[in-house]
């Protein structure tokens, strides 16, 4: 929730009318303290989580105060998507992101504290306090060492939970276009069972090549090689699956566009670990010596293949990654060390890795050798009768894009007036293509694909054509014509070209398949449109 000086003066009664009291706070930079003669009342998180809409109030919480801020939302500088993805929840873990909210010498000892500007935005809003028995019978029931998910890593409130036990959960659509890498705790997570806890200090790697030679690397070994830094977007193969079930329905997550993500990662060359350990580590002797894949696992058991020419390319720029955007990797993304496997699928880059090794096939597994990654024909609705060993696996996905601005559902005012001038609407967004096939052109239109204007690119458009591992923001101003605009309704649209000239195809019934894998169809948002003032 990002805030002025300005607004101040534009706050202070709460939804109901009422005036909140601080009680004996000393001072509004205090109004988070708790105060022992207070005459708030007291909610539970249940009831405070109720309040998401600006017809029952916007509340958020902040180091156990509950605080309403439906007077501000209109005014929030970031922009009423932003702090509505906080509403109902506390706003710690976002201000922990957008910390111009907290003075510089916060720390974790005495709990974030806010700068005095918005402290004193804060004061007046407050309505009451959380349930401190509650928050510590929550605390208590979170250590319940009996549950194989009861060590999970703590994940941002934002992130748009699709499973929770294993997580899979979006990175936030309205927070995506922030930042060109995905800050860490925004980054899409996809698990497949619960997070392991392990220690760097007594990890290992177990490298094997095709002959049985074996040699393992510590995490001080590995980090002694030479060190790599590649910035890739990483794409769950069923990103946009939910979108396919408005044809058939289809198994596996229904993900929105959040199963996306970009991030700069850090650690060593795969095929410097290779050569290390006395593995061939060129294409050409690899394959002399019969090897036509490496495989990878992890230690929570999932296993994946790359084919021996990715995993040998430097130019492939195949990382075993320590780092995620400056920072050791979080548990949720492959603590202590991960595959990071550019322009292919993300279940082919490994978290929690253990073991490389050389083989002449293919890893087996569902993974890769199973129906998880196999995308059939639109026709085909059963797998029964079905050879899947000789369906390719899915490695590098299709060019696709989406739009992020605006949102589903939004209002946007445009001249109604018949021949008025056309009214523009600024619509952003992300492109990306397997491969490392670069983006060269985004189209948008505001009449569902009846006319189309050319974006503008930008973040990762500089990135060589065909060596473009990560995502392309782009923007347009896209004109909304008065004969459109005054349908009241109408769909924005987007299609990318990537740098081998593929395109997106129109329909998601053209790329529907049983596993809801790799749908890149035009991107759709429906919009509102009311009337210029």
């Amino acid at each position: 929730m990002a805030v002025g000086v300005g607004a101040a003066t534009m706050l202070g009664v709460a939804s109901d009318g009422r005036r909140p009291t601080l009680a004996s706070a000393p001072a509004p930079a205090k109004a988070w303290e708790r105060s022992a003669g207070g005459v708030l009342p007291t909610y539970s998180l249940a009831e405070v989580a109720t309040h998401t809409t600006v017809e029952k109030g916007v509340w958020v919480t902040f180091r156990g105060g509950v605080y309403d801020i439906t007077t501000f939302v209109q005014n929030h500088p970031g922009g009423v998507d932003k702090i509505m993805t906080a509403a109902g929840q506390s706003v710690e873990p976002f201000w922990s992101l957008y910390r111009q909210h907290l003075q510089p010498k916060s720390t974790a000892a005495d709990g974030p504290v806010p700068k005095d500007h918005v402290a004193e935005i804060l004061a007046p809003l407050q309505v009451g306090w959380l349930d401190p028995a509650e928050m510590a019978r929550q605390k208590r029931s979170a250590a319940d060492d009996n549950d194989p998910y009861a060590h999970e890593p703590e994940r941002h409130p934002a992130l748009k939970l699709i499973s929770a036990t294993p997580c899979s959960g979006e990175s936030p659509a309205t927070l995506m276009s922030d930042s060109w890498t995905t800050p860490n705790d925004l980054f899409f997570v996809r698990n497949h069972h619960p997070v392991p806890v392990l220690d760097d200090q007594t990890f290992t790697l177990e490298v094997s090549s095709l002959g049985g030679n074996v040699r393992s690397f510590t995490l001080a070994e590995l980090r002694a090689l030479p060190q790599a830094t590649v910035t890739a977007s990483l794409q769950c193969g069923g990103n946009r699956r939910g979108e396919l079930n408005s044809v058939r329905k289809t198994s596996g997550n229904a993900w929105g566009l959040g199963a996306i993500s970009n991030a700069t990662w850090t650690g060593v060359r795969l095929v410097d670990v290779l050569a290390a350990a006395g593995a061939p580590s060129d294409e050409e002797t690899a394959e002399a010596a019969g090897v036509g894949h490496v495989e990878l696992e992890g230690v929570d058991g999932t296993t994946a293949s790359i084919p021996v020419g990715k995993a040998t390319s430097r130019s492939g720029d195949v990382l075993l990654a320590y780092e995620m955007n400056g920072e050791p990797l979080p548990p949720d993304h492959g603590f202590p060390l991960r595959a990071v496997v550019p322009g292919y699928v993300g279940v082919r880059n490994i978290k929690w890795l253990r073991r490389v090794s050389a083989q002449e096939e293919e890893a087996h597994g569902v993974w890769q050798r199973g129906i998880a990654y196999k995308m059939l024909g639109p026709d085909v609705t059963s797998a029964d009768g079905v050879d899947l060993s000789k369906v390719a696996p899915v490695n590098e996905l299709p060019v696709t894009s989406a739009i992020l601005v605006p949102q589903p559902d939004a209002k946007v005012a445009a001249a109604i007036d018949e021949g008025a001038p056309a009214s523009t609407v600024e619509v952003k967004g992300f492109a990306w293509s397997g491969g490392g096939r670069g983006i060269v052109r985004v189209d948008v239109s505001a009449d569902d694909g009846a006319t189309w204007h050319t974006a503008t690119l930008g973040d990762g458009s500089e990135q060589p054509r065909h060596k473009a591992w990560a995502w392309t923001f782009w923007e347009a101003d896209v004109p909304l014509p008065a004969a459109v605009a005054a349908k009241g309704a109408t769909k924005l649209v987007c299609k990318a070209v990537d740098a081998s000239h593929n395109t997106q195809p129109e329909s998601v019934a053209a790329v529907w398949n049983l596993r809801g894998l790799a749908n890149n169809a035009w991107h759709r948002v429906p919009i509102s449109v009311v009337p210029e003032e």
